[in-house]
Protein backbone atom coordinates (compact mmCIF):
# COMPACT_ATOMS: atom_id res chain seq x y z
CA UNK A 1 0.00 0.00 0.00
CA UNK A 2 1.26 3.53 -1.17
CA UNK A 3 2.30 5.67 2.37
CA UNK A 4 -1.25 7.42 3.19
CA UNK A 5 -0.03 11.64 3.29
CA UNK A 6 -3.88 13.08 4.15
CA UNK A 7 -6.74 11.59 6.23
CA UNK A 8 -10.04 12.57 6.40
CA UNK A 9 -11.79 12.05 9.43
CA UNK A 10 -15.50 12.14 10.26
CA UNK A 11 -15.91 12.47 13.85
CA UNK A 12 -18.65 11.21 15.82
CA UNK A 13 -19.70 9.75 19.19
CA UNK A 14 -18.99 5.97 18.77
CA UNK A 15 -18.24 5.67 14.95
CA UNK A 16 -15.46 7.33 13.49
CA UNK A 17 -14.96 6.69 9.83
CA UNK A 18 -11.32 7.42 8.11
CA UNK A 19 -10.40 7.70 4.58
CA UNK A 20 -6.55 8.37 3.23
CA UNK A 21 -5.10 9.30 0.25
CA UNK A 22 -1.41 8.87 -0.79
CA UNK A 23 0.47 12.10 -2.56
CA UNK A 24 -1.17 12.11 -5.90
CA UNK A 25 -4.61 11.89 -4.12
CA UNK A 26 -5.68 8.25 -4.82
CA UNK A 27 -7.60 6.56 -2.03
CA UNK A 28 -5.78 4.20 -0.25
CA UNK A 29 -7.65 4.00 3.27
CA UNK A 30 -11.05 3.24 4.23
CA UNK A 31 -11.33 2.31 7.49
CA UNK A 32 -14.19 2.28 10.67
CA UNK A 33 -12.96 3.05 14.27
CA UNK A 34 -14.91 2.68 17.38
CA UNK A 35 -14.25 5.62 19.69
CA UNK A 36 -11.22 3.74 21.71
CA UNK A 37 -9.74 2.48 18.45
CA UNK A 38 -9.22 5.95 17.42
CA UNK A 39 -5.83 7.45 18.98
CA UNK A 40 -4.05 4.42 18.88
CA UNK A 41 -4.46 4.25 14.86
CA UNK A 42 -3.07 7.48 14.65
CA UNK A 43 -0.42 6.71 16.99
CA UNK A 44 1.12 3.51 14.63
CA UNK A 45 0.62 5.99 11.28
CA UNK A 46 3.24 7.88 9.92
CA UNK A 47 3.14 12.09 10.14
CA UNK A 48 0.40 13.32 7.53
CA UNK A 49 -2.15 16.13 7.43
CA UNK A 50 -5.25 15.01 9.21
CA UNK A 51 -8.20 17.08 7.68
CA UNK A 52 -11.66 16.99 10.00
CA UNK A 53 -14.47 19.30 10.19
CA UNK A 54 -14.86 21.93 12.67
CA UNK A 55 -17.75 20.87 14.39
CA UNK A 56 -18.40 19.62 18.24
CA UNK A 57 -15.79 18.27 20.17
CA UNK A 58 -13.44 18.81 17.07
CA UNK A 59 -10.78 20.97 18.93
CA UNK A 60 -10.13 17.61 21.27
CA UNK A 61 -9.59 15.80 19.04
CA UNK A 62 -7.67 18.26 16.78
CA UNK A 63 -5.21 18.76 19.58
CA UNK A 64 -4.62 14.79 20.57
CA UNK A 65 -3.63 13.90 17.11
CA UNK A 66 -1.78 16.55 17.13
CA UNK A 67 0.26 15.59 20.00
CA UNK A 68 0.90 11.91 17.87
CA UNK A 69 2.49 14.16 15.62
CA UNK A 70 0.63 15.01 13.22
CA UNK A 71 -0.56 18.42 10.88
CA UNK A 72 -4.46 18.38 11.84
CA UNK A 73 -6.49 20.69 10.00
CA UNK A 74 -10.51 21.68 10.90
CA UNK A 75 -12.43 22.70 8.69
CA UNK A 76 -15.98 24.34 8.40
CA UNK A 77 -18.57 22.17 7.17
CA UNK A 78 -19.68 24.50 4.61
CA UNK A 79 -16.29 24.53 2.74
CA UNK A 80 -16.32 20.05 2.87
CA UNK A 81 -19.88 20.09 1.48
CA UNK A 82 -18.87 20.98 -1.79
CA UNK A 83 -16.70 17.76 -2.29
CA UNK A 84 -19.25 15.44 -1.55
CA UNK A 85 -19.85 13.26 -4.12
CA UNK A 86 -23.86 12.48 -4.62
CA UNK A 87 -24.85 10.42 -1.70
CA UNK A 88 -24.06 11.84 1.65
CA UNK A 89 -22.71 9.12 4.08
CA UNK A 90 -20.18 8.68 6.81
CA UNK A 91 -17.40 7.41 4.03
CA UNK A 92 -18.39 10.29 1.62
CA UNK A 93 -17.88 12.72 4.19
CA UNK A 94 -14.61 11.37 5.03
CA UNK A 95 -13.47 11.38 1.42
CA UNK A 96 -14.43 14.62 0.91
CA UNK A 97 -12.79 16.16 4.07
CA UNK A 98 -9.40 14.29 2.93
CA UNK A 99 -9.97 16.00 -0.60
CA UNK A 100 -11.33 19.52 0.87
CA UNK A 101 -7.91 19.66 3.55
CA UNK A 102 -5.61 19.30 0.14
CA UNK A 103 -7.17 22.77 -1.71
CA UNK A 104 -5.05 25.87 -0.61
CA UNK A 105 -8.16 27.93 -1.24
CA UNK A 106 -10.08 26.26 1.32
CA UNK A 107 -9.64 28.21 4.58
CA UNK A 108 -8.91 25.97 8.13
CA UNK A 109 -10.47 27.35 11.50
CA UNK A 110 -7.71 27.07 14.18
CA UNK A 111 -7.33 24.76 17.12
CA UNK A 112 -8.22 26.13 20.20
CA UNK A 113 -6.14 25.80 23.75
CA UNK A 114 -7.79 23.95 26.37
CA UNK A 115 -7.46 27.12 28.98
CA UNK A 116 -9.37 28.82 26.05
CA UNK A 117 -11.94 26.03 25.41
CA UNK A 118 -12.51 26.23 29.29
CA UNK A 119 -13.07 30.45 29.04
CA UNK A 120 -15.71 29.55 26.14
CA UNK A 121 -17.31 27.20 28.47
CA UNK A 122 -17.82 30.22 31.16
CA UNK A 123 -19.37 32.80 28.79
CA UNK A 124 -21.67 29.79 27.01
CA UNK A 125 -22.86 29.42 30.73
CA UNK A 126 -23.00 33.11 31.27
CA UNK A 127 -25.14 33.58 27.76
CA UNK A 128 -27.32 30.68 29.00
CA UNK A 129 -27.83 31.60 32.41
CA UNK A 130 -28.72 35.39 31.57
CA UNK A 131 -31.07 34.62 29.10
CA UNK A 132 -32.94 32.45 31.67
CA UNK A 133 -32.77 35.30 34.33
CA UNK A 134 -34.47 37.20 31.34
CA UNK A 135 -37.31 34.93 31.26
CA UNK A 136 -37.79 34.58 34.75
CA UNK A 137 -38.13 38.55 34.56
CA UNK A 138 -40.97 38.58 31.95
CA UNK A 139 -42.62 35.76 33.78
CA UNK A 140 -42.84 37.31 37.41
CA UNK A 141 -44.12 40.27 35.51
CA UNK A 142 -46.36 39.05 33.35
CA UNK A 143 -48.33 37.28 36.22
CA UNK A 144 -48.16 40.23 38.52
CA UNK A 145 -49.61 42.70 35.77
CA UNK A 146 -51.98 40.28 35.76
CA UNK A 147 -53.43 41.34 39.02
CA UNK A 148 -52.83 44.66 38.50
CA UNK A 149 -49.41 45.24 40.46
CA UNK A 150 -46.95 46.52 37.84
CA UNK A 151 -43.22 47.92 38.33
CA UNK A 152 -41.15 50.44 36.60
CA UNK A 153 -39.32 49.38 33.29
CA UNK A 154 -35.87 47.80 33.75
CA UNK A 155 -34.46 44.73 35.66
CA UNK A 156 -32.91 47.06 38.40
CA UNK A 157 -36.93 47.59 39.39
CA UNK A 158 -38.18 43.69 39.78
CA UNK A 159 -37.03 43.57 43.14
CA UNK A 160 -39.98 45.88 43.70
CA UNK A 161 -41.98 43.18 42.85
CA UNK A 162 -40.20 40.49 44.45
CA UNK A 163 -41.07 42.31 48.04
CA UNK A 164 -44.38 42.63 46.76
CA UNK A 165 -45.41 39.47 46.36
CA UNK A 166 -44.44 38.54 50.18
CA UNK A 167 -46.32 41.56 51.33
CA UNK A 168 -49.87 40.39 52.54
CA UNK A 169 -51.11 44.08 51.59
CA UNK A 170 -50.74 43.20 47.82
CA UNK A 171 -54.03 42.89 46.10
CA UNK A 172 -53.07 38.72 44.50
CA UNK A 173 -54.59 35.62 45.56
CA UNK A 174 -52.81 33.72 47.82
CA UNK A 175 -52.94 30.57 45.43
CA UNK A 176 -50.35 32.80 43.30
CA UNK A 177 -47.95 33.49 45.98
CA UNK A 178 -46.40 29.94 46.41
CA UNK A 179 -45.47 29.69 42.67
CA UNK A 180 -44.28 33.52 42.26
CA UNK A 181 -42.11 32.96 45.38
CA UNK A 182 -40.60 29.85 43.49
CA UNK A 183 -39.98 32.40 40.59
CA UNK A 184 -38.27 34.58 42.64
CA UNK A 185 -35.81 32.15 44.74
CA UNK A 186 -35.20 30.96 41.84
CA UNK A 187 -34.40 34.69 40.01
CA UNK A 188 -32.42 35.84 42.89
CA UNK A 189 -29.94 32.07 42.77
CA UNK A 190 -29.74 32.94 39.32
CA UNK A 191 -28.55 36.41 39.52
CA UNK A 192 -25.95 35.45 42.51
CA UNK A 193 -24.70 32.31 39.96
CA UNK A 194 -24.08 35.11 36.91
CA UNK A 195 -22.45 37.68 39.16
CA UNK A 196 -19.85 34.45 40.53
CA UNK A 197 -19.59 34.13 36.19
CA UNK A 198 -18.58 38.06 35.65
CA UNK A 199 -16.33 38.01 38.24
CA UNK A 200 -14.44 35.20 36.98
CA UNK A 201 -14.13 36.75 33.69
CA UNK A 202 -13.03 39.82 34.89
CA UNK A 203 -9.95 37.71 37.35
CA UNK A 204 -9.34 36.01 33.62
CA UNK A 205 -8.80 39.39 32.10
CA UNK A 206 -6.77 40.72 34.71
CA UNK A 207 -4.42 37.81 34.48
CA UNK A 208 -3.92 38.13 31.01
CA UNK A 209 -0.97 40.59 30.07
CA UNK A 210 -3.40 41.83 26.61
CA UNK A 211 -5.70 42.56 28.54
CA UNK A 212 -4.90 46.09 29.77
CA UNK A 213 -4.30 46.99 26.15
CA UNK A 214 -7.53 46.03 25.23
CA UNK A 215 -9.66 47.70 27.90
CA UNK A 216 -8.17 51.20 26.30
CA UNK A 217 -10.89 51.00 23.72
CA UNK A 218 -14.04 52.75 24.00
CA UNK A 219 -17.02 50.16 24.33
CA UNK A 220 -14.96 47.28 25.50
CA UNK A 221 -15.14 45.86 29.14
CA UNK A 222 -14.01 42.95 30.89
CA UNK A 223 -16.72 40.83 29.70
CA UNK A 224 -15.38 41.50 25.89
CA UNK A 225 -12.24 41.09 26.36
CA UNK A 226 -12.36 37.94 28.02
CA UNK A 227 -14.48 36.48 25.33
CA UNK A 228 -12.05 37.73 22.59
CA UNK A 229 -9.36 36.45 24.62
CA UNK A 230 -10.89 32.98 24.93
CA UNK A 231 -12.58 33.19 21.42
CA UNK A 232 -10.27 34.17 19.29
CA UNK A 233 -7.09 31.85 18.83
CA UNK A 234 -4.65 33.67 17.34
CA UNK A 235 -5.80 37.30 15.75
CA UNK A 236 -2.28 37.68 14.22
CA UNK A 237 -3.35 34.87 11.64
CA UNK A 238 -6.01 37.86 10.33
CA UNK A 239 -4.11 39.98 6.96
CA UNK A 240 -6.19 43.01 8.40
CA UNK A 241 -8.53 44.19 10.94
CA UNK A 242 -11.13 44.33 8.10
CA UNK A 243 -10.87 40.57 7.34
CA UNK A 244 -11.32 40.04 11.47
CA UNK A 245 -14.79 42.08 11.39
CA UNK A 246 -15.58 40.05 8.25
CA UNK A 247 -14.83 36.17 10.57
CA UNK A 248 -16.75 38.16 12.97
CA UNK A 249 -19.85 38.49 10.68
CA UNK A 250 -19.83 42.27 10.59
CA UNK A 251 -19.75 43.39 6.90
CA UNK A 252 -22.48 43.18 4.67
CA UNK A 253 -23.52 39.95 3.11
CA UNK A 254 -22.89 40.39 -1.26
CA UNK A 255 -25.07 39.41 -3.22
CA UNK A 256 -23.56 41.02 -6.20
CA UNK A 257 -23.26 39.65 -10.37
CA UNK A 258 -23.00 41.23 -13.77
CA UNK A 259 -20.79 43.64 -12.02
CA UNK A 260 -23.06 44.91 -9.96
CA UNK A 261 -22.27 45.57 -6.38
CA UNK A 262 -25.67 44.71 -3.99
CA UNK A 263 -24.74 44.99 -0.48
CA UNK A 264 -27.40 43.69 1.96
CA UNK A 265 -27.54 42.80 5.99
CA UNK A 266 -24.16 41.51 7.58
CA UNK A 267 -23.73 38.11 7.34
CA UNK A 268 -23.65 37.21 11.03
CA UNK A 269 -20.51 34.57 10.55
CA UNK A 270 -18.19 33.75 13.18
CA UNK A 271 -18.50 33.94 16.98
CA UNK A 272 -21.65 34.98 17.72
CA UNK A 273 -21.00 36.29 21.37
CA UNK A 274 -17.94 38.28 20.53
CA UNK A 275 -20.45 40.29 17.79
CA UNK A 276 -23.09 40.37 20.24
CA UNK A 277 -20.95 41.84 22.73
CA UNK A 278 -19.32 44.63 20.40
CA UNK A 279 -22.85 45.85 19.31
CA UNK A 280 -23.87 46.27 22.58
CA UNK A 281 -20.67 48.04 23.80
CA UNK A 282 -21.31 50.05 20.20
CA UNK A 283 -24.61 51.28 21.92
CA UNK A 284 -23.23 52.17 24.82
CA UNK A 285 -21.02 54.10 23.34
CA UNK A 286 -23.36 55.78 21.19
CA UNK A 287 -25.06 57.11 24.34
CA UNK A 288 -22.24 58.32 26.45
CA UNK A 289 -20.84 60.03 23.28
CA UNK A 290 -24.10 61.81 22.26
CA UNK A 291 -23.47 64.23 25.55
CA UNK A 292 -20.10 65.48 24.06
CA UNK A 293 -19.33 68.89 22.20
CA UNK A 294 -18.67 68.74 18.50
CA UNK A 295 -20.47 65.13 18.42
CA UNK A 296 -22.91 66.34 15.34
CA UNK A 297 -19.50 66.41 13.34
CA UNK A 298 -17.76 63.47 14.33
CA UNK A 299 -17.59 60.15 12.17
CA UNK A 300 -20.24 58.79 14.39
CA UNK A 301 -22.30 62.00 14.59
CA UNK A 302 -22.41 61.94 10.47
CA UNK A 303 -23.59 58.50 10.41
CA UNK A 304 -26.40 58.45 13.14
CA UNK A 305 -27.62 61.69 11.56
CA UNK A 306 -27.97 59.75 8.18
CA UNK A 307 -28.90 56.45 9.37
CA UNK A 308 -30.86 54.07 12.20
CA UNK A 309 -29.27 53.95 15.61
CA UNK A 310 -28.51 50.35 15.76
CA UNK A 311 -27.02 50.40 11.91
CA UNK A 312 -24.56 52.89 13.06
CA UNK A 313 -23.93 50.71 16.13
CA UNK A 314 -23.31 48.03 13.85
CA UNK A 315 -21.08 50.47 11.47
CA UNK A 316 -18.63 51.24 15.02
CA UNK A 317 -18.68 47.67 16.35
CA UNK A 318 -17.03 46.81 12.76
CA UNK A 319 -14.58 49.78 13.65
CA UNK A 320 -14.21 48.68 17.33
CA UNK A 321 -13.07 45.19 15.51
CA UNK A 322 -10.78 46.80 13.68
CA UNK A 323 -9.20 48.65 16.16
CA UNK A 324 -8.83 45.08 18.37
CA UNK A 325 -6.85 43.78 15.80
CA UNK A 326 -4.44 46.70 15.39
CA UNK A 327 -4.11 47.24 19.33
CA UNK A 328 -3.57 43.51 19.71
CA UNK A 329 -0.98 43.20 16.62
CA UNK A 330 0.92 46.27 17.10
CA UNK A 331 0.95 45.54 21.06
CA UNK A 332 -0.04 49.59 21.65
CA UNK A 333 -2.61 50.65 23.97
CA UNK A 334 -5.34 52.95 21.89
CA UNK A 335 -4.80 56.64 21.64
CA UNK A 336 -7.85 59.01 20.87
CA UNK A 337 -7.39 60.99 17.73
Amino acid sequence: MNEVTTVGLDLAKRVFQVHGADAKGRPVLQKKLRREEVLSFFAKLPPCVVGMEACASSHYWAREIRALGHDTKMIPASYVKPYVARQKNDAADAAAICEAVTRPAVRSAPVKSLAQQAARVVHRTHELLSRQRVSLINAIRSHMAEFGVIAAAGPQHVGSLIKRISDPATPIPDAVRAPLNILADQLVALTAQINALEAQMQRHCRAEPEAARLLSVPGVGPITVSAILAGVPDIRGFRSGRDFAAWLGLVPRQNSSGGKERLGRITKMGDRTIRRLLVIGAMSTIRWSRSRQNFAQSWLGRIIARKPIKLAAVALANKMARIIWAVMTREETYRTA
